[in-house]
């Protein structure tokens, strides 16, 4: 239409010169309708010149050149100069009808110039408008549209040298920099340059086509590594490049785009290897546009490929594998099938939606059978792109997806013989462990146990052991090497770290591993400190340990070298004494001590090991010069002693290994007695005597208490016992003399009491022997403390000595009180016990040590990495104040007044002020810091209970600040325990929770209100804590007396007040899986970890045992049972009212099944009188929507209570009385209890009543309409039936018939059809088989087997092993119902389950009136019934008054009938002006025209082939189209706010692919449907409608806003 118009202008214009000239004139805004006039009256003029002079009416003339050069140099050059100032500065958020704008005027201009070219008369316009855009080309967009211009108009070898600079230049702007991309988006002038240029330039010469290559992939580049891949933005615009010059780079026979022979030789991609390392880089990035260019230029490859026919090969990178790309024609059909499979796979990885992706995945397994030679034991294809496919899956977004794609490649060596290949070591180093750094990929998958490892971590274990054979030594060494340096490269979390160590472990013995090796796995050790999970941390530094041990080469490394990576373990958390991996340790250090590097061939002639003497010497050389840490040779040295004891046996002689033990420990010894005597020992050989004597002590008592026989120990005590007074003295020395000034001192001073405390301890266990000098030099240093106190507490002006005796003397005393408490048991009449209680008594609480002055610091106080500050100081002096003061109420408590003045008889002060001392006692916490307020707890807990009655408010006080510092506790690991356990200890004694509930006041409602339930909510969160809390309860109201257990009257009284504890308790259960992997643990690290008390189960433990010591014939029990008894049945009904339908293993599942498990340990203390109160809410339960598992404990514990007392019988027929709509809902639980009726009347001396009401009740629901009431009800008629039968009852011979005939058509069902089936399974269902509601009366039935066959999930299974291992609450001999009587353990789930049955089941009746109906809607102007139909489209239309927009639809890539039918449909409706399709011949197709219903009759269609669409996308942009792509891209608009031109395109990607690499950057702008949901994308169908409408309502408003 625009041509046209161009020609009526020019017929009517004498001057074609004149009309330029007219359209030259500019205006401001340029109107973009002028510059498009301009290029569509040059393009007539040069059609007309192309005509000849002999049929053109105005052939071009020397004026019209003239003219054609003023328009280029005159205007057009000055109106792009001009857009380029106004481009400047744009900002990237400017609405887009400016920028659409802008566009129109470039693109218009642009081919002006190119008109202007051709038509000036030579290619001097063109060369010089080259020369001077060129200039401009890296920051001028304009200047990139003239060149896209006239880049065609040079000549290929005239201009030669101008294409390549050309060709250079724009190769440069294409590549860019990501500032550039950033700042121009879609629009920027890299995306021109590579979409229009470069593809003109391409096919105009060979020359230049050689010069993009060469820039693009030069010769000298090295090739990319997968684990070393080029920056994404440097692969993203090679590929953008790539993807455009694809048509001359990758020609397709017989397409555009085929070699000329004539033409220089161009290059062929597929014959280099930089291309397809490019290419591979691009299929694994994170942006999904460069991924997608990637598959199109492997596919194009592939379809030139099998199109030329001829052999290609990119060459061989690497001798022993096979060339990137290859093609031979003898074997194109395996060559297609793997890259069709290659690609499909690649393309169905961009869902990240694993149910799409699963199915493919098979293929993936057929891709290694055609990529490896079973002949030749080689690869056929390149194992990289086996590996882009596996890195292109760890790197999902969805972790789902990355999970399968790393379980299948460690499937592979085990389910396919692969052979070798260098890549493979490279990526399991790179992407893999990258991939496996992830936590959540171990989590225990459905239908794993509990404690079991993580399939994951099993699969990992199995793949590293088996690469690892395959593997050469020397490539071995290297592999693991890196393997290991890796695991140190990054900050991994424990798991991973635990599950690398764990496949590293396992790896069979080998020596591959050297010093840097063993310093490697050291440094992996130092990771694995940096988390506070002890359990897993512990883990795998037991496994890392025996990793060294299996690789380690012991000749390239030196015991000092095994020494430090030995110093890098806890002791504590892993090797410990007697465990499994000790004694390995021990073994291989035995085995290979005569081959370690350093100390090979130093052998004793005395026959001493080569460890015995490397040990020794570092004894002595330690005491002498002491620079290493004590910790290296404590473990060392007991490493040599049970060496010692293994090689000696039964060989060698107690004596000689005592003599062996003390030849070895001489200089230590012979340093250790001389302490007392020598006083010029220096005080640094004593410190690090003194230390390594506490480390072997504690190091020694670490062994596991399983072991008996500890010769060890037993020597080493020996050996010290000796050298115990001279310790004493030397220690007792330096505490006393005032030898202790300065700060560090008291670092030595906590080091020397400790050696006290050890020495008592060593005392007490081997006997008191020496009793009397020990206490002698107690009873000094004692003594010898309160004199400096006293002293000091004279003194005005604090001098730091003094202040630091003062510090150490309370220390002291600390010290002296702990012992005295833990030896309470002794006579220590030489102590003289009542001068220390005088003097504690009288000193002030919370007094502090001042500060000395700054002058005396500057030469005393120095400042050193022992120092902590002189807060910190005063903090441990008030803390050693209360461990004193805590011996001292603990001794007197009983002493202790109920408030002050009540004590007439003088005595200690701080027990006669009880409130003065609980005042101190909050002062003391707001001083110390909250890791040394465990001493200030202790002394609270003997107050509070004392004070409750007489000072309410201030035991209120106390308990709140004591809550803050716990919940600040919290984070922490070590010390949250023993503070978490006092504050139980002293809140929730049982003479507070007495006198509270007496009272009932503020002390009451703090405890049950507030603390409670905050201890409650942190249990949620840390696991552990609520069962400090119930632990503590429940063994406080249990008295144990000389024969069984019993329940004290007088503590169980307030049991009742407190009872909402219990029911937390026997509901209580963390509901989230987390920490699974602390349960798994391997067998030597159990000792460390004893404590089972942290485990959730402990808690409904705890209180299920406590239920069952209660004893229903006590009054104060009986009273508790009932109430907790209702409680529990409103807690039921609370949860099922809370939410009217729940899920299986829900919170409301769980918390209902533990209610009902609790009820049912009850039952048996229930009577007669009570179960009258509560066996309605029983029976209502019943009629509850309950998942199974309720439904078997509710029908349980009716069946037991009907047994019990018959007398509820007639209460239970009533249940058969209510409605259908209430019954129906459970009917089925009413008559599985009569399939238990022979239990049921057991106590019934006549039978015959409750047969016949049995019988009649059951009869009616065996005709009912729902099949599996009917189930139930015929299963209960048969067991009822052959009961009646059993007792031969004659009464009921009237029904035999019915009865008879009914049961015999339900065994007798002909086929194998469902109900035939269903009526097996539930014959054979455990509930009415094998269960046995007496004998199966357990606590294993209860909370282990019905759960388990009921299908909960596992961690709500309680085995029958953890109440009798958790002993806290033990239960008497007498107890005999833990166990299940019958086989029912045995039994595994069935596959029926009991089904409710809803509403839903029966037709309701009741339809509510239709308030709507569907209306079609008919948008025609005029109802015309009798169509021409012959009309041709417009005419057909117009008649109809039909109104059409300037929408096109290009739906060319669309395949689907059906879509390409519905999207017919939408365009017709919406009125678009054509649908542009690949072939019309998709008309006729049946599924077309069913979605179509004739849209096809009134709306245009245009035919286009897929290769046609560049070439119709750039016609319809010369027209002044936007070209629009449905597709999400890095740069896409949001639909929501993209504004639509009048005249714009639209095109729609494949239903598969979406729209090819090669099209988006022809395309204008890119545009996304905002999603919300996880599927990945929409129906093409969909999509077009949405945007079709988006359109068409847009267009809407505007032409209101004309209107």
């Amino acid at each position: 239409m625009e041509l046209v118009l161009a020609q009526a202008l020019l017929s009517q214009s004498p001057d074609p010169r004149a009309l330029l000239g007219a359209f030259c004139v500019w205006e401001s805004p340029i109107p973009a309708e002028r510059v498009e006039t301009l290029r569509f009256l040059l393009q007539r003029l040069e059609e007309e010149q192309e005509l000849g002079s002999n049929t053109s009416t105005r052939p071009a003339t020397l004026l019209l050149q003239e003219a054609v050069r003023e328009v280029a140099t005159g205007h057009l050059v000055p109106l792009l100069r001009g857009l380029r100032a106004n481009l400047v500065g744009v900002p990237a958020e400017e609405p887009s009808t400016p920028r659409d704008r802008r566009r129109r005027v470039l693109r218009a201009a642009g081919g002006a110039l190119r008109s202007c070219a051709r038509l000036s008369g030579g290619p001097q316009l063109a060369a010089g408008l080259v020369h001077e855009a060129l200039c401009d080309l890296l920051s001028l967009r304009p200047a990139v549209e003239v060149l896209v211009a006239l880049g065609p108009c040079l000549r290929p070898h005239e201009d030669r040298a101008l294409l390549e600079r050309l060709a250079r230049a724009a190769l440069a702007v294409a590549l860019g920099n990501e500032e550039e991309e950033e700042s121009g988006g879609e629009d920027g002038a890299a995306t021109l340059v590579a979409a229009r240029l470069l593809p003109a330039m391409g096919r105009s010469s060979a020359a230049a086509l050689q010069a993009l290559w060469d820039g693009l992939l030069p010769e000298e580049e090295e090739p990319e590594k997968l684990d070393s891949a080029p920056p994404a933005f440097r692969v993203n615009r090679r590929l953008l490049v790539l993807s455009n010059l694809a048509e001359r780079l990758l020609p397709t026979p017989g397409v555009g785009g085929a070699w000329d022979a004539l033409e220089e030789e161009i290059p062929d991609a597929r014959r280099c290897s930089r291309f397809w390392r490019a290419v591979q880089d691009g299929l694994v990035q994170a942006d999904g546009l460069t991924r997608k260019r990637a598959r199109y230029l492997l596919q194009r490859a592939v379809e030139a490929s099998a199109g030329l026919g001829a052999e290609c090969s990119s060459g061989a990178t690497d001798a022993n594998e096979p060339s990137l790309f290859w093609w031979s024609e003898k074997k194109k059909e395996e060559l297609l099938k793997f890259w069709e499979n290659y690609i499909l796979i690649m393309e169905t990885l961009e869902g990240n939606q694993i149910h799409v992706i699963k199915p493919v995945l098979p293929k993936l397994n057929s891709l290694f059978d055609w990529a490896v030679s079973e002949e030749k034991a080689c690869w056929l294809f390149h194992p990289s792109w086996h590996m882009c496919i596996y890195k292109r899956m760890f790197e999902s977004e969805s972790k789902t997806l990355t999970k399968e794609g790393i379980i299948h490649f460690l499937e592979l060596y085990e389910t396919k013989g692969l052979p070798g290949a260098p890549g493979f070591s490279e990526f399991i180093i790179g992407p893999l462990m990258e991939a496996l750094s992830e936590s959540s990929l171990y989590s225990r998958s459905p239908g794993h146990k509990i404690g079991s490892c993580s399939p994951l971590g099993m699969k990992l274990q199995t793949f590293l052991v088996t690469y690892v054979s395959l593997l050469s030594e020397d490539i071995k060494s290297s592999f693991l090497l890196k393997f290991i340096k890796k695991m140190t490269s990054r900050h991994w979390c424990a798991v991973p770290i635990l599950f690398l160590s764990r496949a590293l472990a396992h790896i069979p013995r080998c020596k591959v591993l050297g010093v840097e090796g063993l310093l490697a796995l050291r440094d992996v050790l130092q990771c694995t400190m940096i988390t506070h999970q002890i359990l897993l941390r512990g883990a795998a530094q037991c496994y890392l340990l025996q990793t060294a041990m299996n690789l380690i080469d012991v000749e390239k490394v030196s015991f000092s070298d095994v020494s430090n990576f030995l110093m890098s373990l806890r002791q504590e958390e892993s090797l410990g004494r007697g465990t499994a991996l000790w004694t390995e340790l021990c073994d291989w250090l035995r085995v290979n001590e005569n081959y370690f590097g350093e100390i090979r061939n130093c052998i004793d002639f005395s026959g001493r090991s080569s460890l015995n003497v490397y040990v020794q010497s570092l004894v002595q050389d330690y005491i002498k010069s002491p620079t290493l840490e004590s910790k290296l040779e404590m473990i060392f040295l007991l490493l040599m002693n049970k060496i010692e004891i293994f090689s000696g046996g039964i060989k060698s002689s107690l004596k000689k290994t005592q003599n062996e033990l003390k030849v070895f420990l001489h200089p230590l010894m012979d340093s250790l007695m001389k302490l007392g005597t020598n006083a010029y020992i220096p005080l640094l050989k004593t410190d690090k005597c003194l230390q390594l004597l506490l480390k072997l002590l504690h190091t020694s008592s670490l062994k596991n208490p399983q072991t008996q026989d500890d010769g060890v120990l037993t020597l080493l005590q020996n050996s010290v016992m000796c050298t115990t007074e001279s310790i004493f003295e030397f220690i007792v020395r330096r505490l006393t003399a005032s030898e202790l000034k300065t700060v560090s001192d008291l670092e030595r001073c906590h080091l020397y009491l400790t050696i006290l405390n050890e020495l008592v301890n060593l005392h007490g266990k081997v006997g008191w022997k020496n009793n009397n000098s020990i206490w002698r030099f107690i009873s000094l240093l004692k003594n010898a403390s309160i004199l400096h106190l006293q002293d000091v507490n004279n003194e005005k002006e604090p001098i730091l000595g003094k202040q630091i005796q003062k510090v150490v003397s309370m220390e002291c005393l600390a010290m002296v009180c702990g012992i005295l408490t833990q030896k309470s048991g002794l006579h220590l009449d030489s102590l003289d016990i009542g001068i220390l209680e005088r003097f504690i008594s009288s000193f002030h609480l919370n007094q502090i040590v001042r500060k000395p002055h700054a002058e005396e610091q500057n030469s005393l106080f120095e400042e050193s990495s022992s120092s902590q500050g002189w807060g910190r100081i005063v903090a441990q002096y008030v803390h050693d104040q209360w461990l004193c003061l805590s011996f001292l109420l603990n001794k007197y408590h009983t002493f202790i007044p109920n408030m002050e003045g009540e004590m007439l008889e003088p005595f200690l002060h701080v027990v006669s002020k009880p409130v003065s001392t609980l005042q101190s006692a909050l002062e003391a916490l707001t001083i110390l810091p909250s890791d040394q307020v465990l001493p200030v707890f202790h002394c609270m807990k003997i107050l509070v209970p004392k004070l409750l009655c007489s000072s309410e408010s201030l035991c209120i006080e106390s308990f709140d600040m004591a809550w803050k510092i716990i919940y600040s506790l919290s984070n922490t690991q070590l010390i949250f325990w023993s503070n978490l356990k006092a504050f139980v200890q002293f809140v929730f004694d049982i003479r507070v929770l007495t006198v509270a509930a007496r009272t009932k006041g503020r002390a009451y409602s703090k405890i049950k209100e507030v603390i409670l339930k905050k201890i409650i909510e942190m249990s949620t969160t840390k696991t552990g804590v609520f069962n400090i809390l119930i632990n503590y309860c429940c063994q406080s109201w249990i008295v144990p007396t000389s024969d069984d257990l019993t329940l004290s009257q007088d503590h169980f009284f307030n049991a009742r007040d407190y009872i909402e504890l219990i029911i937390e308790g026997c509901i209580f259960g963390n509901f989230y899986l987390f920490m699974e992997l602390s349960i798994y643990i391997d067998y030597y690290l159990i000792h460390v970890f004893s404590s089972t008390n942290r485990d959730d189960h402990y808690v409904r433990i705890c209180a299920i045992k406590f239920l069952c010591l209660l004893d229903g014939s006590n009054i104060s029990h009986k009273m508790f049972i009932e109430d907790l008894a209702v409680k529990l049945l409103d807690k039921d009904v609370l949860v099922s009212r809370s939410k009217a339908r729940y899920y299986v293993n829900s919170l409301q599942h769980r918390v209902k099944n533990r209610v009902w498990q609790a009820l049912l340990v009850l039952f048996p203390k229930f009577d007669q009188i009570f179960l009258d109160k509560i066996i309605g809410k029983i029976f209502e339960a019943g009629f509850v929507n309950n998942q199974a598992s309720i439904k078997y404990l509710v029908e349980w514990i009716i069946i037991l209570i009907l047994h019990k007392f018959p007398q509820f019988l007639p209460k239970f027929w009533n249940c058969f009385c209510y409605g259908e709509e209430k019954l129906i809902m459970s009917i089925c639980t009413f008559l599985s209890v009569l399939s238990h009726l022979d239990i049921i009347i057991q106590n019934i001396p006549d039978m015959k009543p409750v047969l016949k009401q049995a019988l009649t009740v059951v009869l009616q629901w065996c005709f009912n309409h729902n099949f599996s009431v009917r189930l139930y009800a015929l299963l209960a008629l048969k067991k009822i039936w052959a009961l009646c039968k059993t007792l031969h009852v004659e009464e009921f011979d009237a029904l035999t018939a019915v009865i008879e005939s009914s049961l015999h058509q339900v065994e007798n069902m002909h086929g194998a059809g469902n109900a035939k089936k269903n009526w097996q399974r539930i014959q054979e269902h455990f509930f009415f088989a094998k269960f046995h509601p007496l004998k199966d009366y357990s606590l294993e039935t209860i909370f282990y087997t019905l759960p388990r066959l009921s299908e909960l999930v596992e961690d709500e299974w309680i085995t029958i092993g953890k109440f009798i291992k958790f002993t806290d609450i033990p239960i008497d001999s007498a107890f005999q119902w833990y166990l299940s009587q019958t086989e029912l353990c045995e039994l595994k789930p069935s596959d029926w389950s009991q089904q409710d049955i809803g509403s839903n089941s029966v037709d309701e009746d009741n339809q509510s009136e239709w308030i709507d109906v569907q209306k079609k809607m008919i948008p025609w102007k005029n109802n015309v019934p009798d169509l021409e139909l012959e009309l041709i489209f417009p005419d057909r239309a117009a008649k109809l008054g039909k109104s059409i927009s300037r929408l096109i639809v290009v739906a060319s890539l669309i395949d689907k009938p059906t879509n390409l039918g519905g999207l017919c449909r939408t365009c017709e409706i919406f009125g678009a002006s054509a649908l542009v399709v690949g072939s019309l011949h998709c008309i006729n197709d049946k599924q077309f025209q069913h979605l179509s219903v004739s849209a096809e009759q009134w709306l245009p269609l245009v035919e286009v082939k897929p290769l046609q669409l560049v070439d119709y996308l750039q016609k319809k942009k010369t027209e002044g189209y936007t070209t629009i792509g449905v597709e999400q891209t890095a740069k896409s608009s949001d639909l929501t706010e993209y504004c639509f031109p009048e005249k714009s395109l639209l095109l729609l990607g494949n239903e598969r692919e979406g729209i090819p690499a090669n099209l988006i950057q022809h395309l204008d702008v890119c545009v996304e449907i905002p999603q919300h949901g996880i599927i990945r994308s929409l129906n093409v169908h969909v999509s077009g409608a949405l945007l079709i409408w988006e359109y068409t309502r847009q267009q809407i408003i505007k032409q209101r806003d004309i209107k």
